[in-house]
């Protein structure tokens, strides 16, 4: 219930940053079904999430970087072709042979919208780790899907340190 609460209070202040954009009958990204070939993961409202998140836990906000958003969408078309999740582990020490400073990585599966991504990671203690990561200054993340898995829906979210 108290994730509800969270997200629903996020919700609430993305939409006041909206002044009102969105009309009466669209549906905030955090809850659109990523279950369809057409669907991207909506990755400024996922940063504000994640950084309104941290920033209730004293951790400063993520930027949006266009390099690690390029590592999530290969890792999550990776594993979408693969129909199973990657290495978490492989993955990192992919980043940081690539200079990538302190990587971590949210690697899951079976999500369908963001607001169910973020609810799950944060209920997860290993997961929520990486949300939290006091190191993390920069963000990607992208999700696959792939309509004949048991999952649908595959997710990567990367943070990392600053670039050198």
């Amino acid at each position: 219930m108290k994730h509800i609460a969270v997200v629903s209070l996020i919700a609430l202040a993305l939409a006041a940053c909206q002044g009102g954009q969105r009309s009466a009958n669209q549906m905030p990204s955090f809850y659109v079904s990523l279950t369809n070939a057409n669907a991207v993961v909506d990755a400024a409202t996922a940063r504000d999430m994640i950084s309104a998140y941290r920033g209730n836990k004293g951790l400063g906000r993520l930027a949006l970087d266009p390099d690690l958003q390029a590592e999530a969408e290969a890792e999550a078309d990776a594993m979408a072709a693969a129909d199973k999740p990657s290495s978490a582990e492989t993955l990192k020490s992919r980043l940081a042979a690539k200079g990538v400073i302190a990587p971590a990585v949210n690697l899951s599966a079976g999500y369908h919208t963001l607001a169910e991504a973020f609810s799950g990671w944060r209920e997860s203690p290993q997961h929520d780790r990486v949300l939290l990561d006091p190191q993390a200054t920069r963000m990607g993340i992208a999700t696959a899907y792939t309509p004949r898995s048991k999952y649908k829906v595959y997710w990567v979210l990367v943070v990392a340190g600053p670039k050198r």
